[in-house]
Formats: structure tokens, C-alpha cells, sequence
């Protein structure tokens, strides 16, 4: 049977079950044979069921999760010797999900058939471990290096186990695990972490843009016991894992391999980070000796999917605003000398250049450019520094959800005045495979000054506003916060069918913009909302409902004179996807009644945890326009 209804043609049951004495450091030519065996067999599966987010176009990570197997299969023969050790395998790297869902259905929580449903909307196998969300998962990894400290916990309340957390060279970056490597060894906690070395991350290689770090030095120089292996001997694994079982207190194995050794596509390059191709997964499977057809007809049969809607409102042309900030900054830079732009800027990434549009300004101008490690506190800080000085500008970029990981130094640079200009891509839920902990949804929590002092809070709706802002606000002093979404968005377009946002636009900070006025009350939206507000407002207004739309590119400010109109109309309605408990809804409520104005009041954002897939997030959170429609018409009545 094709594509996801086939049986998983991998037999998981050839799983041999084996038991390891750590007492016993030297393998037997069986115990050997075993290991090498499960591990092939768990690999072959993995590429298998992974490429099928390729398939799919939903992305899935093979490269990490495949290099842990042996890690993962020395683990397994562990808690199956004793009940000495905590049978979970930890591990602070959320992209190597693809074990988690593996166990899941080795123990029997999930049918081997499941897992050819990876990252698919709904099927509960989503891009980071969720507990409580997949049977068989037993914890959330979250974001990158937030493991460690946790299970530093689990270990003080399982004082008579030993407790493993699987690690990387890439979420060792983070502050986080410094913090914990120190307290481990403080409280001398039986935590044994288990490191791939790969030297690959998203952006590149850390030996090449981190130079200094080294993983080994540095748990050293905590107080760990470190071992340092290759990986992919399995004698030198295993003696190694045996080590650090039986010495007294917190150890580590440092695993040095390539990335997806035997991937001959992917093998020691960046591409091994995410998911492999559909094409090489085929090659790999059957260079392992699996018939062609078994992986070409499932692979080849599944399909992207969307949901399929014709907006109204906004063009079918879309582009990324993401990569668009990266182009409006370089449209900024292009005006100066390379001299004076490397005096008054400086742009620093978090290993994020590709998907937060840093890259292009990488490219065509390097003499601002910064590469740096995974370390989103440190750096935001740093860009703060170079914009200590009242005429030098530092840039700054992450994902959105890693906003929450930066809070404290965002009032660091507040109160030393600093000038830093910040782009949070990946806001709000659309298109996140990553599901929950990736979702970029407060965005506010930006704006954590008093009221005495300013942030700005920017959102643009289309690729053409993103320049405008950038544009506009580049050498602003102070702090200034751009966010644009995963996704792709259309251009918004005027009633009379040209862009809204085209010749003659001017941003101005602070200032809403009326999209459409309207009698019968009025939508709020921003960002990736504001199309679909259009297409739900236009729609309701051929059914003869005259709502206006107003467009609130400036989160965080309040424009008098377009609150009091909308205030004096029937009803407001605001629409975003950032988090509804701490969204721009929240506050206009508060901002209305301040001012002693009562309009019907609602607003719509982001409610619960993810559901996978890509474009299927908005209509899970019921923010589709159908949904806004009937929003709308509920505060009409």
C-alpha cells in the first residue's frame, strides 16, 4: 500500500534486546554484534520515518537524532541490566525528537505504522517532544539547552539513580548548561551526560565560527570527569559510558563524530541538521540493501498539503518577511562607506543567519557582520554594548520564542540607554512544525520598561511595510523590536486593488493604520492577521455588515485619535495569534475603558498548545477568517 498507509516495512521487532555491566567495560564479540545490529537497525528506521517530513514538506531533523543512536542503544541495554538507572532518556536538543517517537514505538505506545505520520498536523508527532501529548513521550525537551538543569532536579529527587541526559556541542552553547554543569558538580549529582560532537549546527560549524570553544575543556573546567571518544567505535563508546556509570559524581562522554556518518548526501555538512531529502533517503536505503520500492513508494507518495483558501484583500504573490528584513537592512547599509558602516553598526547572529534573514547582510556585508555560537542572552547583550554609544547601532536576531530567554538583558540595555535593533522572526503560530515551545506568542513581554521609558514594538504586515519600517526606524535611538512570522504573507492590497503599502506609503511610528472605515465597528490586526482580517472584513461586508479594519504596525503604543474612533464605534474586535493572555488584546480593553470609551469588546489570539503541520496551526487556534467572520458578527448582533 502507498505512501502513509503502508506497513512500517522496517521490522522493529528484530530489536534485540541486550543487558551491559558498566563493571565490564570490554564488549563481547556477541554484546558487539547486538549493539551493531540495533544500532543499524534503529538508523535505517529513522531515515526512513524522517524523510517523510521531507515528503511532506514539514522539514524533521534527521541528522542529530541519527548520530545518538548508539548512545541511545547503550542506554537502552543499561536499564534493561538495572533498576539502578532512571529509564528516560533526557535529552536537551529538541530537534532529535525523532528518538523520542522511535522509543515510543519500541515500547510499544505507538504502532510502528505511526510514525510515517511524522510531523503531520494532528498526528501528535510534532517537531519537539511533548509530554502529555504523544503516548510513549516522557518529557518536553523546549528550546535548546534547557535540559540539563532540569534533570540536575530530577536527579536531587532520585538521589539512588543515575540519570542520563543526552547533549550536543550546540545546546552546550547556551548559559543554561554552564549554570547547571557548575551546580551538578557543587551538589555532586549522579548525572551522566552523553555528548554528540558533531560541530555542526544550523549556521555552520562552531570549530569555524566559535573559535576557543571546546566541549571537553569546558565541562572540565566546570569540575566534570570528561571522557572523549569516537563515536562511532563502539568499544571506545561503550568503555567510556561504562566509566562515567561507575565514577562517583557528574561525568560526561564527549562523542566526536561527523554529523549522519554513513549519509553519504548529508554526511559532515550543515544539511545533516535537518531533515534528509527525499531523494537521499531513498539512495541511503537502498545502498543498505532494502528494494528501492520499499522507500520510493512510500515516500513518493505523500504530499505536501495545505489548506486550500482564495483570499480576498491581499495578492496571490507572497514573500518572507523574514528574509525581506535582512534585504531592508542591507538597503540602509548600501548608503554608507564599508568604513562607515563598520563604524556605526553591528550586526550579530545566533546561529540563526538562514532563517532570520541575517544571511543576506552576511553576504553582502561582512564588514558589520558578527557569526556567534547559540547563545541568545550573551549576544543580545553585546549588540547592547556596541549601541552603548549614543551614535553606534547594534542588530540583533532570534526566533521569537527565544525573546522569553532575554528579558533581563532587555532591561540591562534599557537602563544604560543602549540602541539596539531587534528581529524576532518566527512570531506567533503560523506554519511552526516545531509546535508549542517554538511558538513566538509574547512578544510584549518587550516591553518590560516603565512607563517613564520607551520601547517600540514593530509588526509589519507585508514584505513592503518591512521595508518601510526598517527604513524608518534603523538609527532610531533606543531599543526597537521587529517581528515578522515563519510563514509567507501576501500584499495587502487597497480596495481599488493596488498595494496598500506601495509609491507614496510612509511609515510613522506609533500610528495606526485605517485599512477600511466602518459603521457597524471595527477589526484590530497586525502582521500575518492583517490579510486575513481583510479577506473576513471584505466578506462581511458584501453580506452588507459595513466593519471597518484597522492595521496596528506599533504594538505597543496608543494612537489617540484612531482609539477614540474605533472606541465610539459598536464594537472592537482585535485578531492576532501572538498569546491571547499577554497579546496586544489584553491591553486595548484596559486602553479603551481608560479613556471612558465602551464598545463591544473581543479579542482572538493563540489559546492552546500546537497541533504539528504547517499552515493547520491557525485554523486550530480558530483563527482562520471563517472564525473572525463569526467573531465579527457575534459582537454585531
Amino acid at each position: 500500500m502507498p505512501g502513509t498507509e503502508s506497513v512500517f516495512p522496517i521490522d522493529l521487532k528484530k530489536y534485540r534486546k541486550l543487558t551491559l555491566d558498566p563493571s565490564k567495560p570490554q564488549l563481547t564479540a556477541e554484546q558487539k554484534s547486538t549493539l551493531l545490529h540495533n544500532i543499524q537497525l534503529l538508523r535505517d528506521a529513522l531515515v526512513l520515518f524522517t524523510a517523510t517530513g521531507a515528503a511532506r514538506g514539514v522539514s524533521g531533523h534527521t541528522g542529530g537524532a541519527y548520530d545518538t543512536i548508539p548512545e541511545v542503544c547503550i542506554l537502552l541495554s543499561l536499564f534493561e541490566a538495572s533498576e539502578k538507572y532512571l529509564p528516560i532518556v533526557f535529552d536537551e536538543a529538541g530537534h532529535r525528537v525523532a528518538t523520542q517517537y522511535l522509543l515510543a514505538a519500541l515500547d510499544g505506545h505507538i504502532p510502528p505504522e505511526h510514525l510515517l505520520h511524522y510531523r503531520e498536523a494532528n498526528s501528535k508527532l510534532p517537531g519537539h517532544p511533548e509530554l502529555g501529548l504523544t503516548p510513549g513521550v516522557k518529557f518536553s525537551s523546549g528550546r535548546l539547552g534547557h535540559m540539563w538543569p532540569m534533570v540536575n532536579g530530577v536527579a536531587m529527587a532520585n538521589k539512588e539513580k543515575v540519570v542520563f541526559c543526552l547533549g550536543s556541542d550546540g545546546s552546550q552553547q547556551e548559559g543554561n548548561d554552564a549554570e547547571a554543569a557548575r551546580l551538578a558538580v557543587a551538589q555532586n549529582l549522579n548525572v551522566k551526560m552523553l555528548i554528540d560532537d558533531n560541530d555542526v549546527t544550523i549556521a555552520g560549524h562552531p570549530s569555524e565560527y566559535q573559535k576557543g570553544y571546546d566541549v571537553g575543556k569546558t565541562l572540565e573546567g566546570h569540575g566534570l570527569k570528561v571522557y572523549t571518544v569516537q563515536g562511532e567505535d563502539i568499544d571506545a563508546l561503550w568503555a567510556a559510558v561504562a566509566a562515567v556509570v561507575t565514577y562517583d559524581g557528574p561525568a560526561a562522554v564527549i562523542a566526536k563524530r561527523l554529523m549522519a556518518p554513513g549519509v553519504a548526501d548529508i554526511e559532515g555538512s550543515t544539511h545533516g541538521h535537518d531533515v534528509i531529502p527525499v531523494k537521499s533517503a531513498i539512495k541511503y536505503l537502498t545502498a543498505r540493501g532494502y528494494p528501492a520500492s520499499m522507500s520510493e513508494g512510500i515516500l513518493n507518495n505523500i504530499k505536501p498539503s495545505s489548506v486550500p483558501y482564495l483570499y480576498i484583500g491581499s495578492t496571490k504573490e507572497v514573500g518572507a518577511n523574514r528574509v525581506v528584513f535582512g534585504e531592508a537592512v542591507n538597503l540602509v547599509l548600501d548608503k554608507l562607506s564599508k568604513e562607515e558602516a563598520a563604524e556605526k553598526v553591528m550586526v550579530i547572529d545566533s546561529d540563526l543567519e538562514g532563517s532570520t534573514g541575517l544571511k543576506v547582510i552576511h553576504q553582502k556585508h561582512p564588514e558589520v557582520f558578527v557569526p556567534s555560537g547559540i547563545m541568545e542572552r550573551g549576544n543580545f547583550s553585546t549588540a547592547a554594548g556596541f549601541g552603548f554609544d549614543a551614535n553606534k547601532f547594534g542588530v540583533f536576531s532570534t526566533f521569537s520564542a527565544f525573546l522569553e530567554m532575554i528579558v533581563s538583558e532587555v532591561t540591562m540595555a534599557r537602563l544604560n540607554n543602549c540602541n539596539v535593533l531587534s528581529h524576532f522572526s518566527h512570531s506567533g503560530v503560523d506554519e511552526m512544525a516545531d509546535n508549542t515551545c517554538h511558538f513566538g506568542v509574547n512578544s510584549f513581554f518587550a516591553d518590560n520598561g516603565l512607563s517613564d521609558v520607551q520601547s517600540w514594538l514593530y509588526f509589519p504586515a507585508d514584505p513592503l511595510q518591512m521595508v518601510a519600517v526598517i527604513q524608518r526606524v534603523f538609527f532610531e535611538r533606543g531599543l526597537r523590536f521587529v517581528f515578522s512570522t515563519r510563514s509567507k504573507v501576501p500584499y495587502i492590497l487597497k480596495e481599488d486593488g493596488t498595494k496598500f503599502f506601495g509609491d507614496g506609503y510612509k511609515f510613522v511610528p506609533g500610528k495606526d493604520e485605517t485599512i477600511v472605515e466602518g459603521k457597524a465597528g471595527y477589526v484590530v490586526s497586525f502582521g500575518e492577521m492583517l490579510y486575513r482580517s481583510w479577506d473576513a472584513v471584505l466578506r462581511c461586508r458584501q453580506e452588507g455588515l459595513d466593519v471597518g479594519l484597522i492595521n496596528k504596525p506599533t504594538l505597543n503604543l496608543v494612537d489617540e485619535q484612531t482609539l477614540r474612533k474605533i472606541g465610539s464605534s459598536p464594537f472592537v474586535l482585535v485578531v492576532e495569534s501572538l498569546n491571547q493572555k499577554t497579546g496586544l488584546g489584553s491591553k486595548m480593553g484596559t486602553w479603551l475603558i481608560e479613556r471612558q470609551l465602551t464598545p463591544k469588546y473581543g479579542y482572538m489570539g493563540t489559546t492552546k498548545e500546537g497541533c504539528g503541520g504547517l499552515s493547520e496551526q491557525i485554523p486550530h487556534q480558530n483563527l482562520d477568517p471563517q472564525s473572525i467572520i463569526m467573531k465579527i458578527k457575534q459582537l454585531s448582533n
